[in-house]
């Protein structure tokens, strides 16, 4: 018998392992458990719980119902739907096309743009997926380390310009970042779309979660030929398991995007129906969801302001998650997850999105209800007393 495993090649780059907590298997296995664990606090995936009974809800059952979901709906996104993102950004003189998810974005963005020779520059922490996908198709990933009171963690246009090379492509700007909530400034910005503009390289901002943030300024209004746009569905609307996005640039850009297309029959229909619902409803339920959701977040802060050795580095955050920093407690950030998910609280350790300053700190998102908020202040201090011993 002749056996076939070297007909497949070792890959020039390799994914960031997501290891599982003590006693599952692999990631997806931890991750079914959690779903299906419904007495769950859900504050390990920046996830948005506050959406009660809606307009978003209301249409997809129609969808389902009218069964629509036999057809294939238009590869591209309905326009209405492409119109209605791209009125929320004041970018109607954009191209835009839908995607599954801004992941989904990501990963064409780098497939489309980028060649052998280029390099990508990211920040450490960060969303660690766009550090994979980009190394599959440039020569270099240059992740620049953020963590530091110094440049007010996050990536800065000075940071920038110490890192470029002469094969520098594209910039990553996550704006606010996952998973501190460090925001940019209209004057950060500009600088961003100055220094692509000068170089001829791509700013690309991923902003996920946009609504959270106190102000948020688009690079696409300051740069618009050399930024591109990846918006999610995900965060502030609370569609994250429809896995719907989009992405949004010159119609040069996107005409290139179109021509690798994988997904070429459509985006969930379910999905496209609630998005649409979610974007014209969305005066009616935001200023709720953003209430709570900082409320929250100052009832984590005061939590943590009482811990001895720990903190927060970025308050308040522009997103729906906050980083607490646990290195004074002696604490490991991953021995505090696993305490905590047995306590049916789901928080992630810094390793799922550093690899710089995973020990440091302990990820948690609070766009939750406050009820659940509190319990994992109870928890998180108890948890504090029993782990610093």
């Amino acid at each position: 018998m002749i056996y076939c495993d070297n007909m497949i090649q070792p890959k020039k780059y390799t994914k960031t392992s997501k290891i599982p907590p003590k006693g599952f298997n692999s990631a997806n296995e931890f991750f079914e458990y959690v779903f299906n664990d419904k007495e769950m606090i859900w504050m390990g995936q920046n996830t948005n719980h506050l959406h009660k009974e809606s307009d978003i809800l209301d249409e997809m059952v129609r969808c389902v119902e009218s069964r629509e979901y036999c057809k294939y709906p238009p590869p591209e996104g309905f326009q209405e739907l492409k119109n209605l993102i791209l009125n929320d950004l004041d970018l109607e003189d954009k191209d835009i096309l839908i995607t599954a998810g801004g992941t989904e974005s990501l990963y064409l963005c780098m497939h489309n743009i980028l060649e052998p020779k280029d390099t990508v520059i990211t920040c450490d922490p960060g969303y660690l997926i766009i550090d994979d996908f980009a190394s599959r198709f440039s020569n270099k990933v240059i992740s620049v380390p953020i963590y530091s009171e110094d440049n007010d963690y996050k990536l800065t246009p000075e940071l920038v310009k110490e890192f470029m090379d002469e094969n520098t492509k594209i910039i990553v700007l996550i704006d606010p970042l996952n998973p501190l909530g460090s925001a940019y400034t209209e004057e950060e910005i500009k600088e961003f779309a100055k220094i692509a503009i000068q170089n001829d390289i791509y700013l690309l901002h991923d902003i996920t979660y946009r609504d959270f943030a106190r102000k948020h300024f688009l690079a696409a209004h300051y740069a618009p030929d050399h930024a591109i746009t990846v918006y999610s569905f995900s965060k502030i609307f609370g569609m994250a398991g429809l896995r719907i996005g989009s992405v949004i640039g010159t119609e040069k850009i996107i005409n290139s995007i179109r021509t690798i297309l994988i997904n070429d029959l459509g985006t969930n229909v379910v999905a496209q129906a609630g998005a649409i619902a979610a974007l014209k409803s969305k005066d009616t339920w935001i200023d709720e969801v953003i209430t709570i959701t900082r409320n929250n977040q100052n009832l984590i802060k005061k939590c943590v302001d009482e811990i001895e050795g720990a903190f927060i580095p970025v308050h308040p955050s522009d997103a729906n998650m906050l980083a607490i920093d646990l290195k004074g407690t002696g604490i490991n950030p991953k021995v505090m997850a696993d305490y905590l998910l047995k306590r049916k609280v789901f928080a992630r350790e810094g390793t799922y999105t550093s690899k710089l300053f995973g020990d440091n700190y302990l990820r948690v998102s609070f766009s939750i209800p406050e009820e659940q908020v509190k319990i994992f202040v109870d928890e998180f201090k108890s948890a504090v007393e029993v782990l610093r011993k």
